[in-house]
């Protein structure tokens, strides 16, 4: 009767699981598929302390109030602009516990069924994967990683470093197997070791405008590890809830690597910056700074404005201020929308969250392919801290490292004005063409002061 009980309550969390998913999809629904998938993992929770022969219930709730207190003050803490390295690392958590869950069976069981064993070493080899590169990944965004690490021969090495660790990963399963004598923790060992290796060599030289590609790759590296584990420990909740996770997470990758036109290999292979031997062209003019005064005169009389957001807004928590602005303008009957470019910010859906919680309405909130179309008609493009994604030098310039990348079309808009801290470059590290046009203006400071100037010389008007 309680293995019933178990077993239902594990398919209905699966359901929340697959529910609250889908709610994420959409902006309109995220909150509520939060909730649900909440529940869900509610549900699960409480229902393994039912399954039949469970013992260290002490040890299960101090991890639990440990565990939960810890997510519960740090998701009150941390600021937005942080939260791309909170998903990098909580992601990377649920990737050690995969691989933690692997250990423990291989160091209690003796002899195993070959399934199991294969399933086994290879949800650890993926987990210690996922678990030390979101590490890296987290270290990158934290800044406490602040370049690239690359080597000649750097794939080669690499390589052999995961050959390696399959071959002790096979002499492991083999042992399990009774094949090559009984269970070696020595090689076990050497095996986690080497997989924990391979994820940071492969981090390691990835540059930091190719994070949300690669915290979207280790979270689809994660599902897939838990519902490998939960094959060995026969729980179907972790089966259902792992491939869910690890098939969305696969989806997003290949959408955040085709955002960027690049593949997945030459983001994890090729490194930043292949341009096929050509040479970037240099940028001509001088940028054209406008006060923020002016600025604020240019929209108001505008009949369109479409709002670009980038990771300088989250820097400068402006968001309020930006939905103030353009309130504010929607008052003086211009039309306001907003464009998000999907690897905008430091993780997928970064912009979209920062412009939820400053209350914009989602109907004025369009992606890449949507807003496009209406940039030729607009009278004014407002881009704050946004860089790369919107350099033309993706359309014109074949030696630029983000040639071929879809960019929202700032520089066919009247006039582009650029809220910008300074006069560096963005986060790929190259010269933005658009900031030195002819119908660009620059006004420089930082965002929310600037926009706070914005808002007040749009009511004067």
């Amino acid at each position: 009767m309680r293995t019933d009980v178990v077993q239902l309550s594990y398919i209905a969390a699966t359901a929340l699981f697959i529910l609250g998913l889908r709610g994420m999809s959409s902006p309109r629904t995220a909150r509520r598929g939060i909730v649900w998938a909440g529940v869900g993992m509610l549900i699960a929770t409480a229902a393994t302390f039912l399954t039949p022969g469970m013992g260290n219930y002490v040890l299960m709730v101090v991890a639990l109030a440990v565990g939960g207190s810890i997510a519960l003050v740090a998701a009150r803490r941390v600021k937005m602009t942080d939260m791309p390295q909170m998903v990098a690392i909580y992601n990377g958590m649920g990737g050690g516990a995969a691989a933690g869950i692997a250990a423990a069976e291989f160091l209690r069981a003796g002899t195993m069924p070959t399934s199991f064993a294969i399933m086994g070493i290879a949800g650890a080899l993926i987990g210690g994967v996922a678990f030390s590169g979101s590490m890296i990944a987290f270290s990158k965004l934290q800044g406490f990683i602040r370049r690239s690490f690359v080597f000649r021969g750097q794939n080669v090495f690499n390589a052999a470093v995961l050959l390696a660790a399959l071959a002790f990963g096979t002499v492991t399963v083999l042992q399990h197997l009774d094949v090559v004598g009984g269970p070696e923790p020595l090689m076990l060992t050497i095996f986690f070791v080497l997989a924990l290796a391979y994820g940071v060599l492969m981090t390691l030289p990835i540059g930091g405008a190719d994070m949300p590609v690669v915290i979207s790759l280790y979270n689809a590296l994660t599902g897939l590890a838990v519902a490998l584990e939960g094959y060995v420990l026969g729980n179907a909740a972790l089966i259902i809830a792992g491939t869910v996770v690890g098939a969305a997470g696969t989806l997003l990758t290949q959408l955040m690597a085709k955002a960027m036109n690049r593949s997945l290999a030459n983001v994890l292979f090729a490194g930043f910056g292949a341009s096929g031997g050509a040479e970037p062209a240099a940028v001509e003019g001088s940028m054209k700074e406008m006060s923020a005064e002016d600025a604020a005169a240019t929209m108001a009389y505008a009949q369109k404005v479409i709002i670009v957001p980038g990771y300088g807004m989250a820097v400068a928590q402006a968001q309020h201020k930006i939905w103030e602005l353009a309130k504010a303008l929607q008052e003086k009957g211009v039309d306001v929308k907003f464009a998000i470019h999907p690897v905008a910010g430091r993780m997928p859906g970064h912009m979209n969250v920062l412009l939820a919680e400053a209350g914009v309405p989602y109907d004025l909130i369009h992606d890449l392919d949507e807003i496009n179309p209406e940039f030729p008609q607009a009278d004014v493009a407002l881009v704050i801290g946004a860089n790369d994604v919107v350099n033309p030098a993706a359309r014109e310039d074949r030696g630029s490292p983000i040639f071929g990348m879809p960019i929202l079309d700032v520089d066919k808009a009247g006039t582009a004005l650029v809220i910008k801290r300074g006069r560096g470059t963005g986060f790929a590290g190259i010269e933005n063409r658009l900031f030195y046009g002819d119908a660009t203006r620059m006004v420089f400071g930082d965002a929310q002061d600037v926009a706070g100037r914005l808002v007040q010389g749009v009511k004067k008007m």
